[in-house]
């Protein structure tokens, strides 16, 4: 039986914390579909097609991994994916309440979807995708935050 996850997310923009978990997340999954979802309520300063292109690059070379568009339940999604585990990060005690809810609300509309937490690497843990945008468009260095695809499209974007 193939192990198939999903780490779902906006990536608004991708960082080297969700980098961390796609990687990590391999040493127990057999496939990792990367859901990047499409929440307009969120106003993204990256388009879908922009975050699944920097997405892609960022994982080429991985034939285990996939980069999908998504909207709607996360529920649904899995179904069309024949997901059965999702994974998530926990960067603080404050993100645990919203996931532990979120997780909880998936498994009663998919019985089968199981959600996996993980931790990020420790020099990643305060990193967020808003953070970023915010030292970006001030002009902050995030070399060492972001993979450079996303770096120069930040550089893009503040110019």
């Amino acid at each position: 039986m193939t192990r198939i996850a999903i780490y779902p997310g906006t990536f608004d923009p991708p960082t080297k914390g969700h980098e961390d978990l796609i990687a990590r997340s391999l040493h127990f999954v057999d496939r990792l579909i990367v859901g990047v979802a499409d929440v307009k309520s969120k106003e993204p300063l990256f388009t879908l097609s922009e975050r699944v292109a920097f997405l892609s690059e960022i994982v080429s070379g991985e034939d285990r991994v996939d980069i999908k568009p998504f909207d709607g339940l996360l529920v649904d999604f899995a179904k069309d994916v024949g997901a059965n585990l999702v994974v998530r990060g926990l960067r603080a005690v404050s993100d645990f309440e919203y996931e532990f809810q979120m997780a909880l609300m998936n498994r009663k509309l998919h019985k089968g979807l199981e959600t996996v937490f993980l931790v990020p690497a420790l020099h990643l843990t305060f990193l967020s995708s808003s953070l970023v945008r915010e030292v970006a468009g001030l002009g902050g260095d995030v070399s060492d935050l972001v993979h450079p695809v996303v770096q120069r499209a930040l550089g893009k974007k503040r110019a």
